[in-house]
C-alpha cells in the first residue's frame, strides 16, 4: 500500500513558533514599553537628583542663617546679660560710694559736733593770751613793780597744767629741758633768796640768754587761740621781760630784791662763770636723770626729749651734724654743743644790755616781734596750707570718683547708667559743698593738737 504523500517542508514549518515567538507584537510591544520606561527613569532620576541637590544646597543655606541668627541672638542675650552685670556692678559701686559718703558726712558731723569743746576751750584760750598782753603792758606803765608777781601767779598755773598735758602724753622728758630749770630758779629767788647776788647774776643771764634766744631757735609762736603755744612764749618771754623791769624800771628795786645793791654793774667773766656753774648742775643732772638711767626708754621710742628729737631731725643743721658724729661720742658732742651755745647767747646780756635800759627795751621787742612774725606764720601759711592739703585731698577724691563714673557710661543700658551719673553727680556736687563749707568752718576755728615734736619747738 502506497505512502500517502509527505506534505511539503514548507519555509517555517518549524520555525513558525519561533517566528511568531520573534515577531510577536506584544513582545514588540512590551519591548518598548521598557525602553521608554528607562528613559523616564532616566530623565527623572537625573532631574529628581538635581532638585534634591537644589533643596539641599537651600536647606544648608537656612540651617546656616538660622545659626547665624542663633548666634546673634545669644550674642545680644549675653550683652544684654553683661549689660546687666554691669549696671548691677554700677549700682553697687555707686551705693558703696553713698554708704562711704554718708559715713564721712557722720563722721564730720560727730567731729563738729566734739570740736565744739575744743573751739570753746580754745576761744578762752585767745580771750585770756589777748588780755594776758594787755594787762603786761598796763602793768609795765602803771604798777612795774607787780610785774614778777604776774610771772609767778601764772608759772603756777601753766607750769603745773603743761605738766599734766606732757605727763599724759608721754612727753613728760621735756620738763626737764633748761627753760623749765630756769623758771624755777626765777621763783626761789624772788621768793626765797632776793639777796643772793650770784643767783641773781645766774637768773639774769640765762633768762636774757638760752630763754630769751629760745623764741629764735625753736621759733616760738604768739598764737592767741593754742595753750600750748602761749604757755611756751610765757616761759620763754616773760622771764628777760621781769628782770629787765627788776634791773632798769623797777622803783627802788633795791629795797625789795638787795642783790642788786652788790652788783651795780655786772662783771662779764664773773657773770658768764656763775651762769656756766648753774647751768653745769643743769646738765649734770640732766644727763645721769634720763641720758644713763633712762636710756633704754629713750632708745626703744618709748620717751623722747631734746637730744634724740634733733638727733632724729634730719631737716635741721644740729641734726645732721649730730649724725655725722660717731655714736659714741653724739652725747658729749650735744652737751658741749650746748654748753656752748648759753655762753654765746648770754654775751650780749653781760657786755650791753645790764647796762642799758634802752638797748634792754630794743632786744626784747626785737624776741617779741619774732613771735608775732612766728604767729603770723602759723596762722597764714601754717594754718592756710593744711586748710589747702584739706581742699586738694578733697579734689582728687571727688576727681577719681567722677573719672570711674564717667568710665561706665559707654557701657549697655546707658539710660539707667546715665540716670545713676547723674545722681552720681549731683551727690559729689553736694558733698563737695558741704566738705568744703565744715572745712572753711573748722579751719577758722581750731587746728590739730601739736605732735611732740612740734611741741618740742615751742620748748
Amino acid at each position: 500500500m502506497a505512502r500517502p504523500p509527505s506534505p511539503p517542508l514548507g519555509k517555517g514549518y518549524f520555525s513558525a513558533p519561533f517566528e511568531r515567538f520573534v515577531r510577536d507584537d506584544t513582545f514588540d510591544q512590551l519591548s518598548s514599553a521598557f525602553t521608554l520606561l528607562d528613559t523616564v527613569e532616566t530623565y527623572f532620576d537625573s532631574h529628581v537628583d538635581l532638585l534634591q541637590r537644589k533643596l539641599q544646597k537651600h536647606s544648608d543655606k537656612l540651617k546656616l542663617a538660622a545659626e547665624e541668627a542663633s548666634s546673634k541672638i545669644k550674642d545680644l542675650k549675653i550683652k544684654d546679660l553683661s549689660g546687666d552685670l554691669l549696671t548691677e556692678n554700677f549700682e553697687r559701686e555707686l551705693k558703696g560710694l553713698k554708704t562711704k559718703v554718708s559715713s564721712r558726712m557722720a563722721s564730720l558731723s560727730a567731729s563738729w559736733q566734739s570740736s565744739k569743746v575744743v573751739r570753746t576751750r580754745e576761744k578762752v584760750s585767745f580771750f585770756f593770751g589777748v588780755m594776758n598782753l594787755l594787762f603786761s603792758a598796763l602793768i609795765f606803765g602803771i604798777a612795774p613793780q607787780w610785774v614778777h608777781i604776774a610771772y609767778t601767779v601764772q608759772g603756777l598755773y601753766l607750769l603745773p597744767l603743761r605738766f599734766y598735758q606732757y605727763k599724759k602724753r608721754a612727753w613728760h622728758y621735756f620738763l626737764f629741758d633748761l627753760c623749765y630749770y630756769v623758771t624755777i630758779l626765777n621763783f626761789v629767788f624772788f621768793w626765797l633768796f632776793p639777796s643772793s647776788p650770784s643767783l641773781f647774776v645766774a637768773c639774769y643771764c640765762l633768762s636774757h640768754g638760752s630763754l630769751a634766744s629760745a623764741v629764735i631757735t625753736w621759733r616760738n609762736s604768739l598764737v592767741f587761740h593754742d595753750q600750748d603755744k602761749v604757755t611756751s612764749l610765757f616761759i620763754h618771754m616773760y622771764a628777760p621781760f621781769s628782770f629787765t623791769v627788776i634791773r632798769h624800771f623797777y622803783p627802788n628795786a633795791q629795797d625789795r630784791f638787795p642783790a642788786l645793791l652788790e652788783v651795780p654793774h655786772l662783771n662779764p667773766w664773773k657773770a658768764l662763770a656763775l651762769s656756766g656753774g648753774i647751768y653745769l648742775i643743769w646738765q649734770l643732772l640732766y644727763w645721769k636723770f634720763l641720758m644713763v638711767d633712762r636710756a633704754a626708754k629713750i632708745k626703744s621710742g618709748q620717751r623722747t626729749t631734746s637730744f634724740s628729737y634733733l638727733l632724729n631731725d634730719k631737716r635741721s643743721g644740729i641734726g645732721r651734724a649730730l649724725s655725722k658724729v660717731p655714736e659714741a661720742y653724739r652725747v658729749a658732742s650735744f652737751m658741749g654743743g650746748q654748753f656752748l651755745y648759753a655762753i654765746i647767747t648770754e654775751l650780749p646780756a653781760v657786755f650791753l644790755l645790764y647796762k642799758s635800759s634802752t638797748w634792754s627795751a630794743i632786744f626784747l621787742l626785737i624776741i617779741f616781734s619774732v613771735s608775732v612774725w612766728n604767729g603770723g606764720g602759723f596762722y597764714i601759711e601754717v594754718f592756710g596750707r593744711k586748710f589747702e592739703r584739706e581742699l586738694e585731698a578733697l579734689r582728687k577724691e571727688l576727681a577719681e570718683a567722677s573719672s570711674r563714673s564717667n568710665s561706665d557710661v559707654g557701657t549697655p543700658n546707658n539710660l539707667s547708667r546715665n540716670g545713676s551719673h547723674s545722681d552720681l553727680s549731683s551727690l559729689l556736687r553736694l558733698t563737695s559743698a558741704e566738705d568744703l563749707s565744715r572745712s572753711e568752718s573748722s579751719a577758722s576755728d581750731s587746728s590739730a593738737p601739736n605732735s611732740p615734736h612740734e611741741s618740742k619747738k615751742e620748748l
